[in-house]
């Protein structure tokens, strides 16, 4: 029995690398995520298994399925619910709840655990776990909290001194306990522990600005992917060891990507810190054109190449379905029509890919920031829709600006832009976009959804 299970290990271990491969692509995410699902159902009935020949009292069993059949049931619920625009925060929350169950485990191991016979090995493990979980769990938290606009950035030099003095006791105090100094129970140390851990993920996640939350939350998803792998090794588990490591792996990667994309260090983003300028930004007043309904449906009727560049505000008016429909339209009269996707557009990886999958826009039609530049002269229309900071070109012509230096969506170099824009709001980073006064550019305010709603009923009448 132990050989087919280490065997079902290794062949849902597979199953995490194949999921992870296939999702690389994103004609093949939706094959890759079930393989992936496919090998985590097989690691649960394994580790039941496991239970049940380990002699574990089947009143342990019951309460685990019983667990598993109601966070199913409160998880479909939650997913059907949440609208595009709350995808980040869902996000977040279930990753709190993994963070907090590495909390848990760290601390019912630790009343379980045999201290005259336990290696050293075991508890710094145990540690490590509960203190990576903790910090997940209440990190995730006021990510959540900030995406949803409840709670406001806070960053005061007490907020960063006091989370660095936790920082400080939560290293110190297992060594002093190690070496004997402290003279108090293992227990005791792991509940002091978990209380300064869950403290520190709340005044981590404080001074950090809401622009920089889908950096935090892919850090925050890789520590509890490394809090997974720290209970993997006390329970000997290898299905949990591998998992916890690519989510650990995978997460840094995307968080370090994510900060290239935005010309920041990971530790300016930590620190909550945006780019100063040396002398300040002087704001020139811009001659702001703007154009209509009417005038935008001729534009890109009349236009051969459109590309459309997407960004939060589109999420937050619900018009992917009205965009998709437009994209048809235009398509139909022969129009060429790409869509333009930012690295860190929206509040989470993949946000804006996700939001047209759901208007059944076809992967084909998604460009990478890259390649649209490199085409970019072609395009006789670029619709720029709830994006801001992203088409900004003083990130890459005016050394003061705080965004300067960031990677853009270089809308500028088409033949003509059009900025759909609520009012003249300012994006995440607070600074001017120098493209609303260029020549070329032309602004429609009123509702994203709205007003694409009308363009559409103009091109049908044309």
């Amino acid at each position: 029995m132990y050989a087919i299970i280490e065997v079902g290990y290794l062949i849902a271990t597979l199953s995490f690398l194949g999921g992870l491969k296939f999702m690389s692509s994103p004609k093949n995410a939706k094959t890759g995520n079930l393989i992936a699902a496919m090998g985590m159902v097989l690691a649960v009935v394994l580790t039941f298994l496991a239970a049940i020949t380990a002699t574990v009292p089947y009143t342990n069993l019951v309460i685990m399925l019983l667990a598993i059949a109601i966070g199913t049931i409160i998880g479909k619920r939650l997913s059907d619910k949440v609208e595009m625009t709350g995808m980040p925060q869902l996000v977040s929350l279930f990753n709190a709840t993994g963070g907090g169950c590495a909390m848990l485990l760290g601390l019912v191991e630790a009343n379980q655990i045999d201290l005259s016979t336990a290696i050293l090995g075991n508890k710094i493990l145990l540690i490590a776990g509960l203190i990576t979980g903790a910090i997940a769990l209440t990190g995730s938290i006021i990510a959540e909290r900030k995406l949803a606009g409840k709670v406001k950035d806070r960053r005061s030099k007490t907020v960063i001194f006091s989370a660095r003095i936790l920082l400080v006791l939560m290293v110190l105090l297992p060594v002093l306990y190690f070496i004997g100094i402290i003279p108090i129970g293992f227990n005791a140390l792991m509940y002091i522990l978990a209380t300064l851990a869950m403290l520190y993920g709340v005044l981590f996640v404080l001074p950090i600005g809401g622009a920089d939350m889908p950096v935090v939350i892919s850090l925050l998803n890789s520590i509890t992917g490394i809090a997974t792998a720290f209970a993997g090794f006390v329970y000997g588990n290898k299905a949990m060891i591998a998992g916890g490591i690519f989510v650990g792996a995978a997460g840094i990667l995307l968080t370090l990507l994510m900060c290239k994309a935005m010309n920041r260090s990971l530790l300016k983003v930590l620190a909550g810190t945006f780019k100063k300028s040396k002398n300040g930004i002087v704001e020139e007043e811009q001659d702001i054109k703007e154009i209509s309904i009417s005038e935008t449906a001729l534009s890109l009727s009349f236009a051969q190449k459109v590309a459309i560049v997407p960004g939060y505000g589109l999420a937050v008016a619900q018009a992917q379905h009205i965009c998709g429909q437009l994209q048809q339209l235009l398509e139909k009269r022969h129009v060429e029509v790409d869509y333009i996707i930012h690295p860190v557009a929206g509040r989470m990886p993949g946000h804006m890919n996700v939001l047209l999958a759901e208007a059944n826009v076809e992967y084909s039609h998604l460009k990478e920031m890259d390649e649209g530049n490199e085409n970019m002269e072609q395009y006789d229309a670029v619709l720029v829709i709830g994006a801001n900071d992203v088409v900004n070109p003083a990130a890459e012509n005016n050394p003061d600006s705080p965004v300067y230096g960031m990677p853009i969506i270089r809308a500028y170099e088409s033949k003509q832009v059009i900025v759909m824009k609520r009012s003249m709001g300012k994006g995440y980073a607070g600074v001017q976009n120098d493209l609303f006064g260029l020549d070329n550019c032309s602004i429609l305010f009123g509702d994203a959804k709205a007003s694409l709603q009308e363009i559409v009923n103009q091109l049908k009448l044309i």
